[in-house]
């Protein structure tokens, strides 16, 4: 959680702020976030993130849009590059975040805020934080589709439940309510229409910060066409490709997965493998070119992740304790699965 101090403080920048621009993660935790603090001000511009760490490919956006202030949503890492660029305009900027991280990587004149880091010590996700931060009753429900994406259940879930008893299910389990209930399906809705093309995700964004209700996500009708189009496609090749992991299901502690295709789907992957089957580590390597997406889930996964890695001098790995994503070239995905199952 973020303290009260940092509360008033950041809620205190967004309202003086005439232009914000807002970088947020291409994730239902970093749209939901961007989405919560934008309902809130009625103002700005978002830009999804699609690469890590946030560089200069991204950097244009600034000199479109000349914002006062830049937000960074739920971004792991930003480039040195990147920070040198917003320092010489003079730009201020706020980083909220909830993943680990090298402090001293950090300029001292940007305003981080990430709870691991204050004396509350909590790995909430940038959604729980921003709506702490807004406090919009109206907006639990997009608080509550990014928090479960994000494989956590807040404390003011049972009172969405009170609100909307139709939409949620009673449990503690995080992605027990994701992919079984309509809240669940509204977030899964948010993650399929981020995989769209430029002018779908800016349609649906654009619908969703206008959205009075839940009930408007889930009733197709013309302003969400083209999401609903997108999450039926999306979910069709997702259950085929859960189908075809299940085959690969043995008396092992590692279940691994590799697929190709045209849309990357391997956290979605990985985070439904890691519920149907939590006893064992998930391994699911999307194979695109020469390099390889992997997304691995499992107990104290990153650190066995950085190990395994560690050989391959061109791989990157990174994320949360049990939840990592990597890549690496498509000739070492074997030889790592390999020396990830020795370290386990």
């Amino acid at each position: 959680m973020l303290t009260q101090e940092e509360i008033l403080e950041i809620r205190g920048l967004l309202e003086s702020a005439v232009n914000p621009l807002f970088y947020f993660d291409n994730d239902q935790d970093g749209l939901s976030s961007y989405l919560l603090l934008k309902r809130f001000i009625g103002k700005g511009n978002g830009v999804p993130v699609k690469t890590s760490p946030l560089d200069m490919n991204y950097f244009r956006r600034v000199n479109e849009f000349d914002p006062d202030i830049v937000f960074i949503l739920d971004q792991p890492t930003v480039s040195i590059e990147f920070f040198k660029a917003l320092e010489e305009r003079g730009q201020k900027v706020v980083w909220i975040d909830h993943h680990e991280i090298d402090l001293e990587t950090i300029p001292s004149w940007i305003k981080y805020y990430n709870p691991l880091y204050n004396k509350m010590h909590e790995n909430n996700p940038v959604t729980f934080l921003c709506y702490q931060i807004t406090n919009r009753k109206e907006d639990s429900w997009i608080a509550i589709a990014g928090c479960i994406a994000d494989k956590y259940v807040p404390n003011y879930y049972s009172e969405f439940l009170k609100d909307y008893p139709d939409l949620g299910i009673v449990s503690n389990d995080a992605f027990e309510i994701f992919y079984n209930s309509s809240i669940g399906k509204i977030s899964r809705m948010m993650g399929a229409g981020l995989k769209d093309r430029t002018t779908n995700v800016i349609a649906m964004i654009r619908f969703l910060i206008s959205a009075k209700s839940p009930y408007e996500v889930l009733e197709e009708k013309r302003e969400n066409k083209t999401m609903h189009k997108r999450f039926n496609s999306i979910d069709s090749k997702f259950k085929k490709l859960i189908s075809k992991a299940k085959e690969n299901i043995s008396g092992e502690k590692v279940l691994f997965f590799q697929y190709s295709g045209e849309t990357s789907m391997s956290a979605d992957i990985a985070n439904k493998l890691s519920y149907l089957y939590p006893d064992k580590y998930i391994i699911v390597a999307f194979i695109r070119g020469a390099r390889v997406n992997l997304s691995i889930r499992g107990k104290n996964s990153r650190e066995v992740s950085a190990k395994a890695i560690s050989e391959f001098p061109l791989s990157t790995s990174g994320g949360h304790k049990d939840a990592v994503g990597a890549q690496l070239n498509s000739d070492e995905v074997l030889k790592f699965v390999e020396n990830f199952k020795k370290l386990i």
